[in-house]
């Protein structure tokens, strides 16, 4: 069998990592543009100028600056994580032979999108794919999927995480697009199970009440081959947190997955509660509040501090430096 290599090298000195930290919440604490979500009632009764940054290194070290344990609902930021523990599950193939990978070019929730690929296939990051994914959750009930989905996602943050009941309760009451979404792909047979509770699932897991500090870790999960650095606990197989890394690099920030990859240059997810979080393969992640959201739905302040800290910390995977030989 061959030898198969991943991301290698590190993070720089901790005083170092604690500096830019610190510098990427001094310089956009500030910035005001963008608007808070109003997709859910719930969602727009948050301090639009919150702003927390945390990064978490594979080593398992933390550095945070601001508001990086308030809590927050992680809405759509769940998805590759639902991925990753879906295709763990019941194989990598099977999610994609009925979601789809491939970047759609149209906003999260779009009909048209579903209407235009065969079988409805989409991608897990966008809202009919990652209902979809949902859909495959093993468990022979409803509250047995849900506390697969549950369990999996509080592995990945290395602690337990809770419902926002408030936010689900406004969410169950106005999700009307993403019924209409998961109903389409079931007359086009690309949904598993029930539709009603593969919503259901879904609106519940992109309840979770996260911090930017959770996020940090669970992207770090990812960057440490599916290990989470806090707990030392394998939540999925090496090649899972691949491949949920490329999906996250196709379509994590929607339809301007191009833009963050020509900015940032490393896998991302974005979600309308004004998580992002960012994740450096072999290195870390960077987790980010700031609920004014852009044109697309993605944190202003949270894309900002992103594109700064990839730079400045030597994240982004597409810089290459020539190595001398050894």
């Amino acid at each position: 069998m061959l030898d198969r290599y991943v991301s290698t090298g590190g993070l720089p000195g901790t005083a170092t990592v604690d500096r830019l930290v610190r510098a990427a919440y001094e310089r956009f604490r500030d910035v005001a543009d963008g608007a808070v979500s109003e997709v859910y009632p719930a969602l727009a009764q948050v301090d639009p100028d919150a702003f927390g940054v945390c990064i978490a290194a594979t080593d398992g070290r933390c550095f945070e600056a601001g508001d990086a344990r308030r809590p927050f609902t992680i809405m759509s930021v769940a998805k590759p994580f639902v991925f990753a523990l879906v295709a763990q599950a019941v194989g990598v193939e099977a999610v994609r032979q009925l979601v789809g990978v491939n970047a759609t070019g149209l906003p999260f929730n779009s009909v048209q999108a579903v209407d235009q690929s065969e079988g409805g296939r989409t991608n897990p990051m966008v809202n009919p794919g990652a209902i979809a994914t949902t859909s495959l959750t093993p468990g022979d009930s409803p509250d047995g999927r849900w506390q697969f989905l549950a369990d999996g996602l509080s592995a990945f943050a290395g602690r337990e995480l809770e419902l926002d009941s408030g936010v689900l309760s406004s969410a169950l009451a106005t999700n009307h697009r993403n019924r209409a979404l998961a109903a389409l792909l079931t007359s086009v047979g690309g949904l598993a199970g029930d539709p009603a509770e593969a919503v259901d699932l879904y609106t519940k897991q992109s309840c979770l009440s996260v911090t930017a500090a959770d996020l940090a870790m669970m992207g770090a999960t990812l960057a440490d081959g599916g290990v989470c650095p806090a707990t030392q606990q394998r939540v999925v197989g090496a090649d899972v947190a691949r491949v949920t890394l490329a999906v996250m690099t196709i379509a994590g920030l929607y339809e301007t997955s191009g833009d963050w990859l020509l900015d940032v240059g490393v896998p991302g997810k974005s979600g309308i509660g004004g998580g992002i979080v960012t994740v450096s393969p072999g290195k870390g992640a960077l987790g980010t509040y700031g609920p004014r959201l852009d044109a697309a739905g993605n944190s202003v302040t949270g894309g900002l501090a992103a594109r700064f800290l990839a730079s400045s910390l030597g994240l982004d995977l597409l810089a290459s430096q020539p190595v001398a030989p050894v």
